[in-house]
Protein backbone atom coordinates (compact mmCIF):
# COMPACT_ATOMS: atom_id res chain seq x y z
CA UNK A 1 0.00 0.00 0.00
CA UNK A 2 1.32 3.45 -1.08
CA UNK A 3 1.67 5.55 2.71
CA UNK A 4 -0.74 8.26 3.19
CA UNK A 5 -0.03 11.82 2.84
CA UNK A 6 -0.47 12.44 6.74
CA UNK A 7 1.68 9.40 7.02
CA UNK A 8 4.40 11.01 4.58
CA UNK A 9 4.19 14.83 6.12
CA UNK A 10 4.18 13.28 9.62
CA UNK A 11 7.41 11.92 8.95
CA UNK A 12 8.74 14.87 7.29
CA UNK A 13 8.07 16.53 9.97
CA UNK A 14 9.53 14.24 12.47
CA UNK A 15 12.79 14.29 10.38
CA UNK A 16 13.38 17.79 11.25
CA UNK A 17 14.85 18.19 14.89
CA UNK A 18 12.53 20.79 16.14
CA UNK A 19 13.98 21.16 19.94
CA UNK A 20 12.25 23.87 21.34
CA UNK A 21 12.37 26.57 21.24
CA UNK A 22 13.31 26.05 17.51
CA UNK A 23 11.05 25.50 14.39
CA UNK A 24 13.73 23.98 12.11
CA UNK A 25 11.93 25.17 9.04
CA UNK A 26 8.34 22.81 10.58
CA UNK A 27 6.21 25.63 9.88
CA UNK A 28 7.62 26.89 6.28
CA UNK A 29 6.83 23.32 4.99
CA UNK A 30 3.31 24.25 6.38
CA UNK A 31 2.96 27.45 4.17
CA UNK A 32 4.10 25.14 1.25
CA UNK A 33 1.07 23.43 1.52
CA UNK A 34 -1.91 25.89 3.35
CA UNK A 35 -1.02 28.61 0.58
CA UNK A 36 -2.30 26.84 -2.39
CA UNK A 37 -5.36 26.15 -0.55
CA UNK A 38 -6.45 29.80 0.21
CA UNK A 39 -4.56 30.52 3.36
CA UNK A 40 -2.96 33.90 4.04
CA UNK A 41 0.05 32.62 6.00
CA UNK A 42 1.94 35.05 8.40
CA UNK A 43 5.05 34.11 10.39
CA UNK A 44 5.58 36.36 14.18
CA UNK A 45 8.61 36.21 15.26
CA UNK A 46 9.33 36.82 18.76
CA UNK A 47 12.88 36.02 20.63
CA UNK A 48 13.74 33.28 18.99
CA UNK A 49 10.43 31.72 18.78
CA UNK A 50 8.62 31.19 15.09
CA UNK A 51 4.86 31.08 15.34
CA UNK A 52 2.54 30.70 12.03
CA UNK A 53 -0.83 32.80 11.41
CA UNK A 54 -2.64 30.79 8.98
CA UNK A 55 -6.03 31.77 7.76
CA UNK A 56 -8.33 30.94 4.89
CA UNK A 57 -11.33 33.14 4.56
CA UNK A 58 -12.71 36.41 6.79
CA UNK A 59 -16.40 35.17 7.58
CA UNK A 60 -18.01 33.88 10.76
CA UNK A 61 -17.20 31.28 12.30
CA UNK A 62 -13.84 31.30 12.53
CA UNK A 63 -12.45 27.54 13.43
CA UNK A 64 -9.05 27.38 14.15
CA UNK A 65 -6.43 24.38 14.96
CA UNK A 66 -3.78 24.97 17.07
CA UNK A 67 -0.96 23.30 17.81
CA UNK A 68 3.13 23.38 18.31
CA UNK A 69 5.93 22.43 16.05
CA UNK A 70 8.44 22.20 18.72
CA UNK A 71 9.43 18.92 20.62
CA UNK A 72 11.01 18.12 23.93
CA UNK A 73 14.88 16.72 23.95
CA UNK A 74 15.69 13.42 22.80
CA UNK A 75 17.40 12.46 25.89
CA UNK A 76 20.01 9.62 25.98
CA UNK A 77 20.41 8.72 21.86
CA UNK A 78 22.07 5.39 23.23
CA UNK A 79 18.46 4.13 24.59
CA UNK A 80 16.51 4.40 21.39
CA UNK A 81 15.99 1.80 19.70
CA UNK A 82 16.23 3.99 15.84
CA UNK A 83 17.37 7.42 15.47
CA UNK A 84 15.02 9.93 17.38
CA UNK A 85 14.61 12.27 14.26
CA UNK A 86 14.67 9.11 11.87
CA UNK A 87 11.11 8.57 11.72
CA UNK A 88 11.06 4.49 11.25
CA UNK A 89 8.29 2.10 11.06
CA UNK A 90 8.03 -1.38 13.07
CA UNK A 91 5.98 -3.59 14.56
CA UNK A 92 2.53 -1.02 13.66
CA UNK A 93 4.21 1.62 15.29
CA UNK A 94 5.78 5.05 14.17
CA UNK A 95 8.57 6.01 16.25
CA UNK A 96 10.30 9.15 16.43
CA UNK A 97 10.47 12.30 19.10
CA UNK A 98 7.11 14.31 18.37
CA UNK A 99 5.76 11.29 16.60
CA UNK A 100 2.77 11.78 19.60
CA UNK A 101 3.21 15.13 20.72
CA UNK A 102 2.17 16.34 18.15
CA UNK A 103 3.61 16.14 14.44
CA UNK A 104 1.31 13.47 13.85
CA UNK A 105 -1.93 16.08 15.40
CA UNK A 106 -0.31 19.00 12.77
CA UNK A 107 0.08 16.46 9.56
CA UNK A 108 -3.08 16.01 9.92
CA UNK A 109 -4.76 18.94 10.82
CA UNK A 110 -3.10 20.09 7.23
CA UNK A 111 -4.21 17.27 4.98
CA UNK A 112 -8.03 17.46 7.18
CA UNK A 113 -8.17 21.01 5.09
CA UNK A 114 -6.75 19.93 1.96
CA UNK A 115 -9.38 16.96 1.82
CA UNK A 116 -12.28 19.35 3.65
CA UNK A 117 -11.78 22.18 0.90
CA UNK A 118 -11.40 19.68 -1.94
CA UNK A 119 -14.61 18.66 -0.88
CA UNK A 120 -16.58 21.93 -0.01
CA UNK A 121 -14.82 24.79 -1.84
CA UNK A 122 -17.50 27.13 -0.62
CA UNK A 123 -18.11 26.19 2.78
CA UNK A 124 -19.10 28.63 5.32
CA UNK A 125 -16.71 30.77 7.63
CA UNK A 126 -13.29 30.41 7.79
CA UNK A 127 -10.75 28.25 9.40
CA UNK A 128 -7.04 29.12 10.80
CA UNK A 129 -4.19 27.53 12.10
CA UNK A 130 -2.20 28.39 14.94
CA UNK A 131 1.00 26.99 15.34
CA UNK A 132 4.22 27.97 17.60
CA UNK A 133 7.64 26.24 18.40
CA UNK A 134 7.47 27.62 22.58
CA UNK A 135 4.65 25.15 23.92
CA UNK A 136 7.08 22.98 25.29
CA UNK A 137 9.57 25.67 26.31
CA UNK A 138 8.24 28.42 28.87
CA UNK A 139 5.46 29.39 26.68
CA UNK A 140 6.25 33.07 26.81
CA UNK A 141 7.15 33.87 23.20
CA UNK A 142 4.26 31.63 21.71
CA UNK A 143 0.48 31.40 21.38
CA UNK A 144 0.16 33.64 24.29
CA UNK A 145 1.90 36.28 21.76
CA UNK A 146 -0.35 35.62 18.84
CA UNK A 147 -3.26 35.32 20.74
CA UNK A 148 -2.29 38.90 22.27
CA UNK A 149 -1.56 40.11 18.68
CA UNK A 150 -5.33 38.34 17.42
CA UNK A 151 -7.12 40.39 20.24
CA UNK A 152 -5.57 43.85 19.34
CA UNK A 153 -6.66 43.07 15.40
CA UNK A 154 -10.50 42.13 16.95
CA UNK A 155 -10.19 38.71 15.75
CA UNK A 156 -12.13 36.43 17.76
CA UNK A 157 -12.22 32.62 16.78
CA UNK A 158 -15.70 31.05 17.44
CA UNK A 159 -14.02 27.38 17.86
CA UNK A 160 -10.56 26.55 18.33
CA UNK A 161 -9.09 22.78 18.33
CA UNK A 162 -6.09 21.84 19.90
CA UNK A 163 -3.89 18.91 19.11
CA UNK A 164 -2.44 17.54 22.33
CA UNK A 165 -2.53 14.07 23.01
CA UNK A 166 -5.32 13.66 25.04
CA UNK A 167 -6.10 9.95 24.39
CA UNK A 168 -5.41 7.24 27.27
CA UNK A 169 -6.18 4.00 25.83
CA UNK A 170 -7.45 4.19 22.23
CA UNK A 171 -7.90 6.97 19.78
CA UNK A 172 -10.74 8.99 20.90
CA UNK A 173 -11.24 7.69 24.17
CA UNK A 174 -10.64 10.94 26.31
CA UNK A 175 -10.80 14.90 25.06
CA UNK A 176 -10.19 17.82 27.03
CA UNK A 177 -13.07 20.37 27.66
CA UNK A 178 -10.69 21.93 30.37
CA UNK A 179 -7.34 22.30 32.23
CA UNK A 180 -6.43 22.95 35.72
CA UNK A 181 -4.63 26.58 36.49
CA UNK A 182 -1.10 26.30 37.96
CA UNK A 183 0.22 28.84 40.67
CA UNK A 184 3.69 28.13 42.17
CA UNK A 185 4.92 30.02 45.47
CA UNK A 186 8.58 30.22 47.00
CA UNK A 187 8.73 30.44 50.06
CA UNK A 188 11.51 31.41 52.29
CA UNK A 189 10.97 31.31 56.46
CA UNK A 190 13.51 33.13 58.55
CA UNK A 191 14.51 32.56 61.71
CA UNK A 192 17.80 32.87 63.75
CA UNK A 193 20.36 30.27 63.26
CA UNK A 194 22.96 28.97 66.01
CA UNK A 195 24.66 26.32 67.81
CA UNK A 196 21.84 23.29 68.22
CA UNK A 197 23.27 23.25 71.79
CA UNK A 198 21.72 26.78 72.74
CA UNK A 199 18.22 26.73 71.06
CA UNK A 200 17.61 29.49 73.73
CA UNK A 201 20.17 31.77 71.51
CA UNK A 202 18.21 30.68 68.31
CA UNK A 203 14.97 30.41 66.32
CA UNK A 204 14.55 27.39 64.52
CA UNK A 205 12.53 27.90 61.30
CA UNK A 206 11.87 24.65 60.06
CA UNK A 207 9.92 24.02 63.87
CA UNK A 208 8.22 27.46 63.52
CA UNK A 209 6.95 26.52 59.40
CA UNK A 210 6.09 23.06 60.41
CA UNK A 211 2.18 23.62 61.97
CA UNK A 212 1.72 26.00 59.14
CA UNK A 213 2.72 23.30 56.35
CA UNK A 214 0.45 21.04 58.01
CA UNK A 215 -2.26 23.40 58.24
CA UNK A 216 -1.90 24.04 54.75
CA UNK A 217 -1.41 20.59 53.80
CA UNK A 218 -5.01 19.79 55.70
CA UNK A 219 -6.68 23.02 53.92
CA UNK A 220 -10.03 21.87 51.73
CA UNK A 221 -9.07 24.78 48.93
CA UNK A 222 -12.35 23.99 46.83
CA UNK A 223 -14.64 20.95 46.50
CA UNK A 224 -14.12 21.29 42.88
CA UNK A 225 -16.73 21.40 40.40
CA UNK A 226 -18.87 18.93 37.34
CA UNK A 227 -15.90 18.95 35.60
CA UNK A 228 -12.83 19.20 38.15
CA UNK A 229 -11.18 17.40 41.52
CA UNK A 230 -10.85 19.70 44.07
CA UNK A 231 -7.96 22.24 44.20
CA UNK A 232 -4.30 20.46 45.01
CA UNK A 233 -1.77 21.98 47.33
CA UNK A 234 2.01 19.97 46.86
CA UNK A 235 4.91 21.28 48.10
CA UNK A 236 8.13 20.04 45.98
CA UNK A 237 11.16 21.42 47.21
CA UNK A 238 12.77 21.66 50.56
CA UNK A 239 15.83 22.70 51.45
CA UNK A 240 17.60 24.10 55.26
CA UNK A 241 20.61 24.14 57.05
CA UNK A 242 24.48 24.07 56.17
CA UNK A 243 25.41 20.73 56.21
CA UNK A 244 26.45 20.51 59.67
CA UNK A 245 24.51 17.90 62.30
CA UNK A 246 25.16 21.01 65.24
CA UNK A 247 23.95 24.18 63.52
CA UNK A 248 20.23 25.68 63.53
CA UNK A 249 19.27 26.65 60.26
CA UNK A 250 19.23 30.62 59.79
CA UNK A 251 16.03 29.81 57.46
CA UNK A 252 14.28 27.17 55.54
CA UNK A 253 12.91 27.53 51.83
CA UNK A 254 10.29 25.16 50.17
CA UNK A 255 8.33 25.79 46.38
CA UNK A 256 4.81 24.79 46.09
CA UNK A 257 2.09 24.17 43.64
CA UNK A 258 -1.37 24.57 43.47
CA UNK A 259 -3.34 22.72 40.32
CA UNK A 260 -6.63 25.05 40.45
CA UNK A 261 -9.66 24.34 38.96
CA UNK A 262 -12.51 26.91 38.21
CA UNK A 263 -13.73 26.55 41.25
CA UNK A 264 -11.01 28.92 43.12
CA UNK A 265 -9.09 32.13 41.59
CA UNK A 266 -5.56 32.84 41.78
CA UNK A 267 -6.23 35.77 44.28
CA UNK A 268 -8.37 33.87 46.30
CA UNK A 269 -5.70 31.02 46.71
CA UNK A 270 -2.93 33.85 47.62
CA UNK A 271 -4.81 35.56 50.31
CA UNK A 272 -5.85 32.22 52.18
CA UNK A 273 -2.19 31.46 52.41
CA UNK A 274 -1.27 34.49 53.21
CA UNK A 275 -3.61 34.13 56.05
CA UNK A 276 -2.56 30.87 57.28
CA UNK A 277 1.41 32.44 57.53
CA UNK A 278 0.30 35.32 59.24
CA UNK A 279 -1.89 33.43 62.10
CA UNK A 280 1.34 31.52 62.94
CA UNK A 281 3.25 34.54 63.07
CA UNK A 282 6.21 33.55 60.56
CA UNK A 283 8.47 36.01 59.54
CA UNK A 284 8.44 34.71 55.98
CA UNK A 285 9.29 36.05 52.07
CA UNK A 286 6.58 34.45 49.61
CA UNK A 287 7.31 34.95 45.95
CA UNK A 288 4.03 33.94 43.68
CA UNK A 289 4.43 32.48 39.98
CA UNK A 290 0.90 32.33 38.23
CA UNK A 291 2.19 30.16 35.02
CA UNK A 292 -1.49 29.42 34.10
CA UNK A 293 -5.43 30.04 34.33
CA UNK A 294 -7.86 27.39 34.53
CA UNK A 295 -10.43 26.98 31.34
CA UNK A 296 -13.63 25.41 30.77
CA UNK A 297 -15.48 24.70 28.06
CA UNK A 298 -18.97 23.87 28.96
CA UNK A 299 -20.59 20.91 26.69
CA UNK A 300 -21.96 22.47 23.18
CA UNK A 301 -21.32 22.63 19.88
CA UNK A 302 -17.79 22.00 19.77
CA UNK A 303 -17.27 19.57 21.86
CA UNK A 304 -20.58 17.87 20.43
CA UNK A 305 -19.11 17.78 17.19
CA UNK A 306 -15.92 16.09 18.36
CA UNK A 307 -17.67 13.38 19.46
CA UNK A 308 -19.36 12.92 16.85
CA UNK A 309 -16.70 12.97 14.14
CA UNK A 310 -15.04 10.41 16.80
CA UNK A 311 -17.99 7.98 17.10
CA UNK A 312 -18.82 8.18 13.52
CA UNK A 313 -15.32 7.21 12.49
CA UNK A 314 -13.97 5.04 15.23
CA UNK A 315 -17.43 4.16 17.33
CA UNK A 316 -15.61 5.24 20.14
CA UNK A 317 -17.55 6.78 22.81
CA UNK A 318 -15.67 9.66 24.33
CA UNK A 319 -14.59 10.90 27.68
CA UNK A 320 -14.46 14.48 28.61
CA UNK A 321 -11.91 15.39 31.04
CA UNK A 322 -10.06 18.37 32.41
CA UNK A 323 -6.87 15.80 33.50
CA UNK A 324 -3.28 16.38 33.04
CA UNK A 325 -0.74 19.49 32.92
CA UNK A 326 -1.53 23.06 31.41
CA UNK A 327 -1.18 23.30 27.87
CA UNK A 328 -1.55 26.93 25.19
CA UNK A 329 -5.37 25.81 25.49
CA UNK A 330 -5.07 28.35 28.66
CA UNK A 331 -3.81 30.97 26.05
CA UNK A 332 -6.49 30.61 23.48
CA UNK A 333 -9.58 30.34 26.27
CA UNK A 334 -8.95 34.31 26.81
CA UNK A 335 -10.08 34.66 23.19
CA UNK A 336 -12.16 31.92 22.09
CA UNK A 337 -15.25 31.32 23.84
CA UNK A 338 -14.83 27.10 23.07
CA UNK A 339 -11.53 25.12 23.37
CA UNK A 340 -11.68 21.42 23.07
CA UNK A 341 -8.06 18.79 23.17
CA UNK A 342 -7.86 15.78 21.13
CA UNK A 343 -5.18 14.01 19.69
CA UNK A 344 -3.83 10.69 19.42
CA UNK A 345 -2.59 8.30 23.06
CA UNK A 346 -0.17 10.13 25.66
CA UNK A 347 1.39 6.79 26.89
CA UNK A 348 4.65 7.28 25.07
CA UNK A 349 4.95 11.66 24.92
CA UNK A 350 8.03 12.96 26.22
CA UNK A 351 9.79 9.43 26.76
CA UNK A 352 12.28 6.82 25.02
CA UNK A 353 11.16 5.83 21.83
CA UNK A 354 8.11 7.73 21.34
CA UNK A 355 5.50 6.40 18.87
CA UNK A 356 2.11 6.40 16.92
CA UNK A 357 -0.07 3.36 16.24
CA UNK A 358 0.01 3.44 12.42
CA UNK A 359 -3.73 2.42 12.31
CA UNK A 360 -4.47 5.74 14.43
CA UNK A 361 -2.90 8.08 11.95
CA UNK A 362 -5.27 8.27 9.05
CA UNK A 363 -8.78 7.96 11.54
CA UNK A 364 -6.93 11.27 13.69
CA UNK A 365 -6.95 13.19 10.15
CA UNK A 366 -10.55 12.34 9.51
CA UNK A 367 -11.55 13.21 12.59
CA UNK A 368 -10.41 16.35 12.32
CA UNK A 369 -12.09 16.55 8.77
CA UNK A 370 -15.39 15.44 10.15
CA UNK A 371 -15.21 17.78 12.98
CA UNK A 372 -14.77 20.53 9.89
CA UNK A 373 -18.07 19.25 7.62
CA UNK A 374 -19.91 19.41 10.71
CA UNK A 375 -19.34 22.81 11.71
CA UNK A 376 -18.44 24.93 8.28
CA UNK A 377 -19.89 22.25 4.89
CA UNK A 378 -22.31 24.97 2.80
Amino acid sequence: MRPSRTLLLTEELIALDSITPQDKGCQQRLIELLAPLGFVCETIVSNGVTNLWARKGENAPLFVFAGHTDVVPAGPLHQWTSEPFMPTQRDGKLYGRGASDMKTSIAAMVVACEEFIAAYPDHRGSIALLITSDEEGPAVDGTAIVCDLLEERGVAPDYCLVGEPTSNHVLGDTIKNGRRGSLSGHLTVNGVQGHIAYPQLARNPIHQAAPALAELTLEVWDEGNEYYAPTSWQVSNIAAGTGANNVIPGSVSLDFNFRFSTASTAEGLQARVHAILDRHGLDYDLDWTLSGLPFLTEKGTLSDAVCTAISDELGVQTELSTSGGTSDGRFIARICPQVIEFGPPNASIHKIDEHIELRYIDPLKNIYRRTLQRLLAA
